[in-house]
């Protein structure tokens, strides 16, 4: 049985986007810092149905939310 643990690569595919690590790395440096006066789910650069996946996710505190949660202090690093 394939492991389905979510994982960075994994939320990107599940999103629909391109989940290969320089991506990710690209997609999180383009984005960053998100100011904390805004919600993950409520960014400007996410589709409506990224942003309803994100909610979602976190209302339900679902298996994704640590890698969300990972997502969301990536973006907000200055760094």
């Amino acid at each position: 049985m394939e492991d389905l643990i979510p994982s960075m690569t994994r939320l990107f595919d599940q999103m629909g986007l391109g989940s290969e690590p320089q991506f990710i790395q690209s997609f999180i440096a383009a984005h960053k810092p998100l100011p904390d006066s805004i919600a993950l789910a409520d960014a400007p650069f996410w589709s409506a149905s990224q942003a309803e996946f994100l909610r979602s996710e976190i209302a339900e505190d679902s298996d994704w939310v640590i890698v969300i949660e990972r997502l969301n202090a990536a973006l907000r690093s200055a760094g």
